[in-house]
């Protein structure tokens, strides 16, 4: 009996034991179902949140490229394109006009103006300067370029006026000597009508051409020089002297402030190849592997100046006290000199031709007849 009721207590403490077991069991099934059911739903959720912020994103991209893109295009406008520009205040900065300021000397004379922090006004009719010379001040706050022919009244308002505005090589005014007079004398005289208007100083740039064909070397400011009034280059020569006298007058009569500078040859970047000059002429025919030409014995001196010292010249010359005319002319070379110069600096190893200059014809003077 006592066997009997053990088995029967054995056996019902087994099955309360597998009751609890499988309790525990479906409670294990259940908490597992539960947390597959909870990670299914936060992956769902996390996915779901996860298309939501991509969309989220790919709107705000769709937004915000554009501002990019804009962003892009003022950082470009930003972006260094012209030279150093030094920073003047309002006392210091000048308003300043330059005519032919597209020419040779005109384009540096701009460079230096522009660089130094003035605003440059740059006055041409292109009949030999060039826009290429200018092109990379254009679209500057400082800068502005104007098509227009000093021969033609100018308003505007300027605290100073470089007037350089005329041909300048044989070529060009030889081939057409009315407009060259007419640049030199209607031109300036517009030029010192502007400056008295404003109260502009004016600086013409003149030539050592006033001293025609000089007899003394070197020539000083006042001698006064041996001068053809019909000859071949007298429209230049005579339009530079007229010009000298214009503002010498205006100062004397209308208080003008002037200042001349007589300009001797000059060489560097941007001149024309064709301008008839001793320098582009050697040049030109180096490069065509042609002599280097010398009309005479080459002991003759001739007066070269690099186009950076020239404008340092003019500027100075600008700004200073003198009113008088100045020669810008740096010492005087003989020619051989200047050619052994040219020759080595471009490894040139032709022959100069040497052409002897033509003997002035002589000239009888007639006796004076009395009637």
């Amino acid at each position: 009996m006592v066997s009997k009721a053990l088995v029967r207590l054995v056996s019902a403490v087994n099955r309360r034991r597998m009751k609890l077991l499988l309790g525990i069991a479906l409670l294990a099934y259940v908490a597992s179902v539960w947390g597959n059911f909870v990670n299914m739903s936060f992956l769902l959720n996390r996915s779901i949140q996860e298309n939501g912020e991509l969309k989220i994103e790919s709107k705000i991209e769709e937004i915000v490229e554009p501002l990019r893109e804009k962003i892009r295009d003022l950082e470009k406008s930003f972006t260094q394109k012209y030279p150093p520009v030094k920073f003047l205040s309002e006392k210091d900065r000048k308003r300043i006009l330059i005519t032919g300021g597209a020419g040779f000397v005109g384009s540096h004379l701009t460079d230096k103006l522009m660089m130094d922090g003035h605003e440059v006004t740059v006055v041409d009719n292109f009949f030999t300067g060039r826009k290429r010379n200018v092109e990379h001040w254009i679209g500057h706050e400082n800068f502005e370029l104007i098509n227009h022919d000093v021969v033609e009244p100018l308003y505007i308002e300027v605290d100073q006026i470089y007037h350089l505005a005329s041909p300048a090589s044989p070529p060009n005014y030889m081939y057409n000597p009315i407009k060259t007079l007419k640049t030199n004398t209607i031109g300036t005289l517009n030029m010192l009508g502007l400056a008295k208007r404003v109260g502009a100083r004016l600086l013409l740039a003149s030539t050592s051409e006033v001293y025609g064909d000089p007899e003394v070397h070197p020539q000083s400011e006042d001698y006064w020089g041996h001068v053809n009034p019909i000859g071949p280059r007298a429209c230049y020569d005579e339009g530079k002297r007229v010009a000298e006298t214009m503002c010498y007058a205006y100062m004397k009569q209308e208080g003008v402030e002037v200042r001349v500078a007589r300009i001797f040859n000059t060489f560097g970047p941007r001149m024309h190849m064709n301008d008839g000059r001793v320098v582009s002429n050697f040049i030109l025919q180096a490069l065509q592997g042609e002599p280097l030409t010398v009309y005479g014995s080459g002991s003759q001196t001739r007066a070269f100046q690099y186009v950076s010292d020239l404008v340092n010249g003019l500027v100075a010359l600008m700004n200073s006290n003198v009113s008088s005319p100045v020669n810008l002319v740096p010492l005087e070379e003989g020619l051989n000199k200047a050619i052994h110069y040219f020759r080595k600096e471009l490894e040139y190893q032709a022959n100069n031709q040497y052409i002897p200059k033509p003997k002035p014809a002589r000239i009888k003077k007639g006796r004076t007849r009395h009637n």
